[in-house]
């Protein structure tokens, strides 16, 4: 086993997963349940199962796509939330700071 490459993938999945959506769900159910053994087995192995998904989709289009393809459709994603993300919303009102 690469430990290196182990120790790289588990950092970046535990950092980028404090404060998710999920961490957030597993605090709401844990908080009203009278199990929180079974919130944690259930959230950990949906979060295993969502891991394994990416994995093998990874894999699989590793073998079909270039891997140049695959890093650039992943840019270029990133890059659309990020501007999505800047970009003002229409439906939400101006901000009155700005108007002025």
């Amino acid at each position: 086993m690469d430990w290196h490459l182990f120790g790289l993938s588990f950092i970046t999945i535990f950092l980028s997963e404090l404060g998710d959506k999920s961490q957030v769900a597993a605090i709401a159910l844990s908080g009203s349940s009278k199990s929180p053994r079974a919130v944690f087995f259930g959230t950990a192995a949906a979060l295993l199962f969502a891991s394994l998904l990416g994995v093998l989709l990874g894999h699989g289009a590793a073998h079909l796509l270039p891997t140049r393809l695959v890093k650039a459709i992943a840019a270029l994603g990133f890059a659309l939330m990020a501007v999505r993300l800047l970009w003002p919303s229409a439906d939400l009102p101006p901000d009155p700071e700005e108007v002025s």
